[in-house]
């Protein structure tokens, strides 16, 4: 999946046009990568996100295309805010 899907079907980034921006700001990073709003995201990647301070740290457990809103949270785990 995009990174920039993602970011909104996690509902980590609310509008998918504000995660494509954050990617293309260099804001976001996969396993300690620069990523492109493009980047393929897979279980297991550490993404980082310098929108907030101090940066956001997840982890990714799920991708799937869909997902209800009380759910969002399931597809990932938070290891540093």
């Amino acid at each position: 999946m995009r990174l920039d899907k993602y970011l909104k079907v996690a509902r980590i980034i609310k509008r998918r046009t504000i995660a494509r921006e954050a990617c293309d700001k260099g804001l976001v990073v996969i396993n300690g990568k620069t990523a492109k709003a493009g980047s393929e995201v897979a279980v297991g990647d550490r993404l980082t996100l310098a929108i907030s301070q101090p940066p956001l740290e997840v982890e990714v457990l799920q991708v799937t295309e869909h997902v209800k809103k009380e759910d969002a949270d399931s597809l990932y785990r938070l290891i540093k805010e």
